[in-house]
């Protein structure tokens, strides 16, 4: 028999023809066939196979046999590497509302080296990335330390977060952090103690008067008559602006061209005490020296405000350290004697011996104990012991779950009833508890498009404000107080009705009652909230971006095989015309024995069940969504459909032998399943020189949420639609079982087949969702507006990592809370950009005297300080009701 050569090299070289894709020559003399990938793995290897090929060139990706894939199957994953490689993180300190957040951006936006940059205020974090020239010339850590210089020069401290540190480490900066900010907590709530006293001591002689008025004559004698004194007013409203330090903050940042929420309130603040100490000091001009207590109670307000404010901010981020707090920064490392018999079933033996660690120094493969009701550090495998393990934090569900030898555990759950001990798998930064973090922190640096909404009224808004508040000192001096001559008797204008008075304390008031921090926090902190939530309920959510995507989708693609079943398939039956189904069973493992689909995996667990002998294989080849290929006992064997198995070898069986194969596989599954909640699926064995020669049904059970939250979404108007690469009747029986419509059924799809359909959707103006698990779902979840991936346990998948959204929970269930979560956040959004807005549009004219003429209505600063506070307030607390969210899931649960 004539043969051609494949021959898989590990080379690759990117040129114009290729564009990083798969290379192919084909030389006719040597009649070698040339397929070049490019490597994820250091150093080469080169495989043979014999192949006959077919009318089509087969698309083939190497398997896990050698541990590299294309370029294509792993471009998402590489640009998200890339991406990683030119980002840096600022901590970034000084931030006071959106107009610093506004300046931020625009400081390292002013770098030609910065391609892009977000500026979280919460979180006091700036995530730059760098142009991809800059990082292969320059140094992203010397364009990073110029950065911070540059923001700490313009008055935002700012210093480069260490990436890639330990657990022991990233617990003490998370610890540093909370404990720099109940720091500031303490120093507000002493300013505030401070400044109320200054009001206590400066509104006495107005408690005097009202005690009069009531016929309580108790407020005599040298004290209260000092209190009375208007030079002594003068001095506490002097330490008032002086002793809080807002007075001087605000005037650096003005000076630094970067004027933020002190700037005002500190304007403010002197012209009101101007305006009292001319007053004072011109007794002709008959003023109203008692205005010494204006700055003084609006410093009173403004400070309680922030102090209220700083605390629901806290609250607000305190969700990350409760997923900190999830983090064991010491470990039971177990030392076994290398005599010692370690399959016993023990969890310890006489001899071992274990030495508390660092959880950074156990490295995968280390034996560590967990005893009752600690935290387990690192992600591993149970070698001895069972118990129950609380993984709350990991999926979402509050009831323990079972682990005995052979189960995996990950870092961060509790350990609850019997000690265990297990083989560490990943540790340290790798771990399953540390990468929630990483990612939360990720979703919480990525600010939602609506953001920009708020980015672009906050950052010229101080400005505005300035302005506006010299027009109006400039209309009513001139022009309002001779069109509108009635406002002169309002007691703002004093008791002579001066015009210069009245403008004064107008302008004051618009300078005062504006409130850029309620702008600026609008967005943030639902987002911060949110986020945080999520990852409570085992929802990694990639961004603030992905849940504003995620609320608008109306169209939720889901995979059958891992999405809709369990993924846990088995082998209910063998058939074959013409050998043993042994035999059938053993070269399709052999063959499938290095792939992760769920189908190959079924296949290799029942040939281990029957103790069958597995020959060795050459050069492991396999085509998500259609099948895998190798060299079995000289012969190359293909093992997937049917139409894919053909063309391998280029015969076709006769029509009646598929029929009677196919019922022969069919009959014997069913007798095993109800066909209501059981997928049917067949593949097929065919090998070299002989086409199909058996086929062996795969039998998947539907996962127990699958009809309910199909139901759930369409309830919530989203349609749902069916891609799989099965055959057509296990498909359909599927989507009938779960209640998709017939027509948004959609079987034996290819990888590319499945995005062209979410193509065409979003196309038609639809916004899509794909819900997938597995390689070939990669595509698709790259495309789709939102990629949402489930995964079970620790190990990532290629499907995780082309996601947006990743249920770690491993239920389908956790669709619909994700859906809700992404609406209740938005939602938010949505009310606090609303009243921000609406708050400013109002308060700015009522504090410029729009009321003055028809209504006699005028506000005082320390009114307008007082509502100022409120604004900001009202955001952070709105945002906070975002946990409610999570209080009414768990009573629903």
């Amino acid at each position: 028999m004539e043969t051609e050569l494949l021959q898989v090299s590990r080379s690759y070289h990117a040129n114009k023809h290729t564009s990083g894709k798969f290379s192919f020559s084909y030389k006719t003399s040597s009649n070698v066939l040339r397929i070049q990938v490019n490597p994820l793995l250091h150093g080469r290897r080169t495989s043979h196979l014999r192949l006959n090929p077919g009318p089509k060139l087969p698309r083939l990706i190497v398997s896990n046999a050698i541990e590299f894939k294309s370029p294509g199957e792993n471009s998402s994953v590489e640009q998200r590497q890339r991406r990683a490689d030119s980002s840096v993180l600022l901590d970034v300190n000084g931030m006071m509302c959106g107009a610093c957040v506004s300046r931020v951006r625009s400081l390292l936006h002013l770098d030609d080296r910065v391609e892009s940059a977000v500026v979280n205020m919460l979180t006091e974090t700036a995530a730059i990335r760098l142009k991809p020239e800059v990082v292969g010339s320059d140094s992203s850590e010397n364009v990073a330390e110029h950065l911070a210089r540059r923001l700490t020069e313009c008055g935002f401290s700012s210093k480069v977060r260490v990436s890639g540190i330990g657990v022991a480490e990233n617990v003490k900066k998370y610890k540093e952090m909370a404990e720099k900010k109940q720091t500031l907590l303490a120093n507000s709530r002493n300013r505030v103690a401070f400044a109320w006293t200054l009001v206590a001591l400066c509104c006495g002689s107005h408690a005097s008067h009202i005690l009069h008025s009531l016929g309580i004559h108790i407020a005599h004698g040298s004290f209260w008559e000092v209190l009375h004194n208007s030079y002594v007013k003068g001095g506490l409203a002097l330490g008032a602006l002086l002793g809080p330090g807002l007075l001087f903050d605000g005037m650096m940042a003005f000076a630094k061209g970067s004027p933020n929420m002190n700037s005002l309130v500190g304007f403010g603040s002197v012209a009101a005490f101007a305006i009292s100490m001319v007053s004072l000091l011109n007794p002709g001009l008959d003023w109203d020296a008692s205005f010494f207590d204006e700055p003084v109670m609006l410093l009173g307000f403004v400070l309680l405000g922030r102090s209220l404010e700083e605390k629901a901010r806290i609250k607000a981020s305190s969700d990350m350290n409760e997923l900190l707090s999830l983090m064991s920064t010491q470990s039971r490392l177990v030392i076994t004697s290398s005599e010692s018999d370690s399959s016993d079933g023990n969890v310890l033996c006489s001899d071992d011996i274990c030495v508390e660690v660092s959880t950074d120094d156990i490295r995968v493969g280390d034996s560590v104990l967990i005893l009752p009701g600690e935290t387990i550090p690192v992600d591993g495998r149970v070698l001895a012991g069972r118990s129950v393990v609380d993984e709350a934090m990991l999926t979402g569900e509050s009831l323990p779950v079972f682990k005995e030898k052979g189960l995996n555990v990950s870092a961060g759950t509790i350990n609850w009833d019997g000690p265990l001990k297990i083989e560490a798998s990943s540790t340290g930064s790798n771990s399953t508890i540390s990468k929630i973090v990483r990612m939360v922190e990720d979703a919480q640096g990525h600010e939602a498009p609506i953001q920009r909404l708020a980015d672009s009224i906050a950052g010229p808004f101080v400005y505005s404000v300035m302005t506006l508040s010299a027009a109006t000192f400039a209309f009513w001096h001139y022009v309002g107080t001779h069109i509108f001559p009635d406002v002169l008797l309002n007691d703002i204008a004093g008791p002579d009705g001066s015009s210069l008075l009245l403008s004064l304390k107008l302008s004051v008031d618009v300078l005062v009652v504006s409130c850029p921090c309620a702008l600026g926090l609008a967005t943030p902190t639902a987002i911060l909230v949110g986020t945080s939530l999520g990852a409570k309920q085992g929802l990694l959510i990639r961004g603030g971006d992905v849940l504003e995507r995620l609320s608008t989708v109306d169209f939720v693609a889901l995979d059958k095989t891992g999405t809709l079943t369990e993924g846990e398939a088995t082998v209910t039956s063998v058939a074959t015309l013409a050998y043993n189904e042994s035999e059938i069973l053993q070269i399709a493992a052999a063959v499938e024995k290095t792939a992760l689909h769920p189908i190959a995996k079924a296949i290799v667990n029942k040939a281990e069940s029957l103790n069958l002998t597995v020959p060795s294989t050459r050069g492991q080849l396999s085509e998500p969504g259609f099948g895998s290929l190798a060299e079995v006992e000289g012969r190359l064997v293909a093992v997937g459909t049917l139409e894919w198995v053909h063309q391998r070898f280029n015969r076709r069986m006769s029509r009646s032998d598929i029929t009677e194969l196919e019922h022969a596989v069919t009959d014997q599954s069913s007798k095993g399943a109800l066909l209501s909640n059981h997928s049917k699926t067949v593949v097929y064995v065919g090998r070299e020189g002989e086409g199909v020669i058996g086929a062996i049904g795969i039998s998947d059970k539907l996962r127990h949420d699958a009809e309910p939250t199909v139901n759930r979404l369409q309830q919530k108007g989203i349609r749902t639609i069916l891609l799989s690469g099965d055959r057509e009747e296990a498909v359909a029986m599927i989507g009938k079982t779960v209640g998709i419509e017939s027509e948004l059924i959609n079987a034996s799809l290819s990888p590319q087949q499945k995005s062209d359909v979410i193509s065409s959707l979003q196309a038609k103006g639809h916004r899509v969702a794909m819900v997938g698990d597995g390689i070939n779902d990669a595509p698709s979840l790259a495309l789709a507006h939102v990629g949402i991936a489930l995964q079970a346990g620790s190990q990532e998948t290629a499907a995780s990592d082309a996601a947006s959204i990743i249920l770690l929970g491993n239920r389908l269930s956790q669709l619909v809370d994700a859906f809700d979560l992404a609406r209740a956040t938005m939602s938010k959004v949505r009310q606090n950009l609303t009243w921000a807005v609406a708050y400013n549009v109002v308060a700015i004219p009522i504090a410029a005297g729009v009321l003055l003429p028809g209504f006699n209505f005028a506000m005082t600063p320390s009114l307008s300080g007082g509502l100022m506070a409120l604004s900001s307030i009202f955001v952070v607390t709105n945002s906070l009701l975002l946990q409610l969210h999570g209080s009414e899931r768990k009573r629903r649960g």
